[in-house]
């Protein structure tokens, strides 16, 4: 015969520590199956237009069957060796860039560096230089880039070609410190607790959810 049987369950502020810690590594392990870089990515593409940095996109089929361009990002972390950010594209000088740039992130300091230093080099050159980036091996990380400066008409210079390829790795070493802040916002107690209570998980007494 069928039995009927009560059960009670709790909400998450009804939880004791252990029991939250409990449901916090619950809701940790499905927290981010989902694309939750992707804000980010935007953020990245509209930078880098600003400082003369086209990305190349790749095509993403949608489950309803369509597709949508994303911009070649491409990271791995974050807690080993080997982890980072890469990108492709092309670059070249754009009119303006740094102020662009200050203008759109006024507090980001790093940026407005990068803005500057590629600025001050293609300065030296009368604006004419030009750079292919792309990615080569199986890791990530901004020396995964391979970049070919074009000096045009000018002499091949070691230390300037050297200079512009920190600059561009140093953008993709940007792009990974801002994934990496957002990923440990979202695992944080703060975050996860918030998540948690907005969707109304239920849990039983131990933790588990209901």
């Amino acid at each position: 015969m069928p039995r009927v049987m009560e059960t009670t369950v709790y909400k998450f502020s009804e939880l004791s520590d252990r029991a939250k810690e409990r449901a916090r590594d619950w809701f940790r392990q499905g927290n981010l199956d989902y694309d939750w870089w992707d804000f980010i990515y935007e953020d990245a593409a509209t930078i880098a237009d600003l400082m003369g940095i086209d990305l190349r996109t790749r095509p993403v089929k949608l489950m309803g069957g369509g597709t949508r361009y994303e911009p070649c990002i491409f990271f791995r972390g974050f807690c080993s060796q080997g982890d980072g950010a890469c990108w492709e594209g092309t670059y070249s000088y754009k009119e303006g860039s740094v102020k662009a740039v200050k203008d759109h992130a006024p507090q980001d300091k790093e940026l407005h560096r990068i803005a500057s230093g590629l600025y001050d080099v293609q300065r030296r050159y009368f604006y004419k230089l030009f750079a292919r980036v792309s990615h080569r091996g199986h890791y990530c990380h901004s020396h995964c880039m391979d970049i070919d400066v074009d000096f045009g008409d000018f002499n091949y210079n070691k230390g300037t070609d050297e200079e512009l390829t920190q600059l561009l790795r140093d953008f993709a070493d940007w792009i990974y410190s801002q994934l990496e802040s957002e990923y440990d916002y979202r695992m944080s107690d703060e975050a996860v607790d918030e998540d948690i209570e907005v969707n109304e998980y239920e849990f039983n007494e131990d933790g588990t959810c209901a």
